[in-house]
């Protein structure tokens, strides 16, 4: 078993939350990401997944965000 807390986003299960760590993209992508609130140290819960499964819908800074898989596994998090 892996015991490390940090992990993409898009590992989170729906009603977990975690801490922004850092990003893993760059470009127009990352830029993206920080301007939806995605910085160090905020707190993200993923709410849920659509019904084919990708995008989930996550709470960042009381914004509910749709994430794809692609997009949220550049994300790192420290499950609390």
């Amino acid at each position: 078993m892996n015991n490390n807390p940090y992990i993409p986003l898009s590992y989170l299960s729906i009603g977990q939350k975690a801490k922004v760590k850092t990003l893993t993209s760059d470009g127009s992508m990352r830029r993206r990401m920080l301007d939806l609130g995605l910085i160090a140290e905020t707190i993200v819960e993923a709410l849920h997944k659509s019904p084919s499964g990708d995008p989930t819908a996550y709470s960042i800074r009381g914004a509910v965000i749709a994430l794809r898989a692609e997009e949220a596994g550049k994300i790192i998090v420290e499950v609390n």
